[in-house]
This record gives C-alpha cells, structure tokens and sequence, in this order.
C-alpha cells in the first residue's frame, strides 16, 4: 500500500499517553537545562507531536512545531539518501570509484561511492571548522585524501568520517550539476514536504531554533555560535524540526514513495566492514543501525553548537521517533525519554549499543604510543602504576580502563564514572596494536613513547 509522502499528519486529540509524554518533555528540558524540544512519535497508525519551550533563550521566540533546528550529523543522512536516489537512478554505481567523479580522489583509488557512505573509506575524521572555513571542499579533500593520511585499506574497517561526507557532497555536485544543496532540496526536501532551511541562509523562510550551552561558572544559559565551514554543509548543514526527522525515518523504512523500496533497504543493510563501536550496533549506507530485543532500528544522531537531535525508524513495526533539542544537555533529554516511552508505550528505543559489561581492567602495557586521524593526535601513556591515559592533541590526559577483548572505557576524572569509550585493533599479521578507535573515530599508530 502506498504511504504520504508529505509532511506528517499528527493526531491532536487528547490521550493519557500525550498528556503523560507532554509532562515529562517539560520537566526534563527543565531538568537538563534546555529552552526548547520537539518529540514526535509516529505509531504506524497515528502520530504524536509534541513541543515545549522558547527556540531562542535570548529573544524568548517560542518553539513551535514547524521550528528548524540544527541537526547536525544527522545531515548526513539526507545527504545519502539523495546519493542513493542518484544510484537508483544509474547515474552512479555504488561501486565505482569516487575519484572517477572526483579528481581529488586520485590519490584514493580504491575509494567508492559505498566506502564515503558506510564510514569505510580509511578518511581522516575532517576539517576544523575554523581553519577550514576559507577554502573550498575540492581543494580540502586534495589535501587530506592522500595515502600517507589513509588510516586503513578502503572497505577493511570504520571510521566515522566528515570528510567522507564532504566528498559526497561533491559528488552530488559533480553528478547533477547544481549545488549541495540545490540537489539535496530537489531530490530529497521537496519530495518529502520539507521546507529547506539550511546553516548560513539568510534567506531562509522557516523560523529556525538558536543553539545553547550554560554557563559553567554562573549557570546562566548562552546563545551559541553556530561554526561550520561551508565546505562541511553535506555534513552538517541541515536545520529541520522533529516532524521534518519523521518524515525522513518513513523513506528510510520504505513507508514513503520518496525514496525507492530498495534504494531504503540497501541502506539500511549492514556494510561488512563497518564497525562503530560506541555509536552504533553497525552501520549501513548513511544511516547507523541498532538493535534491541531482537529488533532492528536505523536512524542517526547530530550534535551542532548547542544542539542534540536524534532519528530511529524500526522497519518491521513501522514505528518513527523523533527528537530535537537546542542545548547540550539534549542528549541526556533524549536519553530520559526513551526511558518514558518504554514505560508509557512499551516502545524500546535503543540509544546506544549493547556492549558486554566489564568488570575489571586489565592491563594493558603495549597500547602506550601516538596515533593519528588526520591532523589529530592521540597519544596514550602508561603510568608506573600500569594505568593507561589518553590525550587528544595535547588536552589533559583521562584515564581509561582498559579490558581483555582490547575494549576502552573512559574515566571521567572527578567522579571515576566509566563511560565507553572504544577499542584498540591488531594487526593480523603481527599481533601488535596497530590502531585505536574512540568514539567511532579510528587513529593510525604512528610511534611508541
């Protein structure tokens, strides 16, 4: 049966579960220190929509239903779905090479479309935005996608990758001959009912929401500055409501006509290679994949200056959830309201993967060295005392913990709380530690202290 594939349709009568949904949306932005969200719930049979706050603490502007916010990475997964609408339209291969569009992928022969989608590429995480922001995305990608930066043979492993997205942003540049975000407009935001709205456009229409950060030292809660290089946009320039998410989650789980059934279905399915520790059970075309008891969700999470918005879709239930907020302490919202709808609907949205629990450290002497991501370095030392500390480009080293599987928590220095952090990697052939992957992120070994 064909679905909509407009804008969603929200059920606005009142139920005990909107009311209950609605009362713990409010108190936990009031809890987590956050002007304004959205939460929406398509049940495959009805949808709810829900909203509270201000989308700028400044101006006291309210948030409303339609309010774009600043998703962050989750433009990638817009940025896919428009690749992949090019693939099924065969005017690319999800094999061929990406330097075959993108004569700044020369270095990078074995590179394709399907490497940039999956995260599997071997390319540096991508550009600071500051640094980044005078030069164009061609001459960027010349620089850092050459051999010596590759972290691993294409297709071999995961490491998730902005720049894997700036070059799929010039594809779709290079392949349609209009802009990014023309074609992402054209192919993908018109078709779903998504008025476009984009960081950095003054001409936008859409009233759109402020990101925010609180103030460690009087607790006050600022306006933050939204940074991102132009060169970045594939990435991480979209701004959209949770409504706008929802309708997104449809096509990815063939409940919309916008994306092709088997265009949502290869990118929903499990690259081989594609393993990202703490962000995700797996990963597939664009969108990361979860499990949990026995079902599997696809979706994506994106943190922009003062913003966490966050997208699952569950395929078999035909179940949507979406959410947006506009501070930091949006993740901790997100993650309190999954908690709130397992108890209120039955509903249990993954967050993040399972993981086998850990109980004791081990040491783990050999993962002492310096690693690299582009131009980001990792160095981790090993104490008198055998316990082993990270320090990314010279910060203040934390602690980890480190396990008999290679798996890394990280310790947070003033509670000694664990949190996941990542795993260190063999080289097959040798037995040594050759690579670390934190927070998704992989680093090349580059030198013992």
């Amino acid at each position: 049966m064909p679905y909509p594939t407009a804008a969603l349709v929200t059920d606005r009568r009142p139920s005990p579960v909107r009311e209950a949904l609605q009362h713990r949306l409010e108190h936990l932005a009031d809890t987590h220190r956050v002007p304004g969200a959205q939460l929406v719930v398509d049940f495959g049979t009805h949808v709810l929509s829900l909203h509270t706050g201000t989308a700028d603490a400044a101006t006291g502007t309210p948030f409303t239903p339609d309010t774009a916010v600043p998703l962050g990475s989750v433009t990638k997964a817009y940025t896919a779905a428009a690749v992949m609408l090019l693939a099924d339209d065969g005017d690319l291969a999800l094999d061929d090479p990406a330097a075959s569009f993108l004569p700044e992928l020369r270095a990078l022969p074995g590179v394709t479309v399907r490497h940039l989608l999956s995260h599997t590429a071997g390319l540096p995480t991508g550009p600071d935005s500051d640094t980044a922001a005078g030069t164009t995305a061609a001459r960027y990608l010349s620089a850092v996608c050459t051999a010596e930066d590759a972290l691993f043979e294409p297709g071999t492993a995961f490491s998730y990758s902005n720049a894997g997205y700036v070059a799929a942003g010039r594809l779709l540049e290079e392949v349609t001959g209009m802009t990014w975000r023309e074609a992402v407009r054209a192919l993908l935001l018109d078709p779903l009912g998504t008025e476009p709205c984009f960081l950095g456009d003054a001409r936008a229409d859409r009233p759109a929401a402020a990101g925010h950060a609180v103030n460690t030292a009087s607790g006050r809660i600022r306006t933050a500055h939204q940074n991102l290089a132009p060169l970045e946009a594939p990435a991480g320039a979209v701004q959209a409501s949770a409504l706008d998410l929802a309708a997104l989650g449809k096509a990815l789980i063939g409940r919309s006509e916008v994306l092709p059934h088997s265009a949502a279905a290869q990118m929903r399915r499990q690259e081989p290679a594609a393993d990202p520790g703490v962000l995700a059970s797996g990963w597939g075309l664009g969108p990361a994949l979860f499990q949990r008891d026995g079902r599997r969700w696809c979706g994506h999470d994106g943190n922009a200056q003062g913003t966490s918005c966050h997208l699952r879709a569950e395929p078999e239930s035909g179940v949507v959830v979406a959410f947006a907020g506009n501070a930091k302490g949006a993740t901790a919202m997100w993650q309190d309201l999954t908690v709130d709808l397992a108890r209120l609907t039955g509903m249990r949205v993954p967050t993040a993967p399972a993981r086998p629990r850990h109980d004791r450290p081990v040491p783990l002497p050999e993962c002492a060295g310096t690693y690299r991501n582009g131009g980001t370095e990792y160095r981790i030392d090993v104490g008198s005392d055998g316990a082993p500390t990270l320090s990314v480009d010279g910060d203040c080293p934390i602690p980890l913990a480190c396990y008999p599987d290679l798996a890394c928590d990280l310790i947070d220095p003033a509670t000694g709380r664990r949190e996941p952090g990542g795993r260190f990697h063999r080289d097959p052939a040798t037995g040594t530690i050759e690579r670390v992957q934190i927070s998704g992120r992989t680093a090349r070994r580059t030198g013992t202290p």
